[in-house]
């Protein structure tokens, strides 16, 4: 007979109550979700890895403090401050005028799994995911939100409702909304998307 998982809200009135491995089992079960949303949107990983850093010293400060109350979502709650950082991050990042480096630390042509005759292919591909991004990033916040968590994700709506503190129906319209919006820009950019 399986053990019923503990929930979030166990694991975090644990933690408060002195149990340091509490902490570490929550970063467990959501480091995946909460580092590829932040990989996501900055596009560097050792930014994301960074941010994500910073991200759980929040939580673990904030619960501490606590300033967490017990809604039962605690991944949303987790996520809100991950996103939090990401905008003063790059807020801080334009007032610097930074460049990120990312873009110019390689040469892709210069590698020997590009040598072969896929090699348009690949180029291609990486133009479309690179426009994908774009469009992404025209999208209202809230819009963004929605694609980011469904599509790179892998959230099921329920999730991404139940994360957000939406109903699944505005969860549902939000994507829809996202997806018309993407093809008013393609059409208005007259972009190309095929991999062919």
């Amino acid at each position: 007979m399986k053990l019923p998982e503990i929930t979030d809200n166990e694991l975090v009135n644990q933690f408060v109550a002195g149990n340091q491995q509490a902490i570490e089992q929550l970063i467990k079960r959501h480091k995946r979700k909460v580092f590829t949303y932040i990989l996501i949107i900055v596009r560097n990983r050792e930014q994301a890895e960074d941010l994500f850093q910073e991200t759980f010293l929040k939580v673990f400060k904030s619960l501490q403090e606590g300033k967490y109350t017990d809604d039962g979502r605690f991944l949303g709650w987790v996520m809100r401050i991950a996103h939090n950082l990401i905008i003063d991050n790059v807020r801080k990042d334009k007032r610097l005028k930074t460049v990120s480096r990312d873009d110019y630390e390689y040469d892709i042509f210069n590698q020997r799994k590009y040598s072969d005759s896929h090699s348009e292919q690949v180029v291609v591909r990486s133009e479309v995911e690179s426009d994908v991004r774009k469009l992404v990033e025209e999208l209202p916040d809230v819009q963004k939100q929605v694609v980011i968590m469904r599509h790179f994700m892998e959230m099921s709506f329920k999730e991404i409702a139940e994360e957000t503190g939406v109903s699944i129906n505005t969860a549902l319209g939000r994507m829809r909304y996202a997806l018309i919006n993407m093809r008013r820009i393609i059409d208005e950019k007259q972009m190309n998307l095929v991999i062919e």
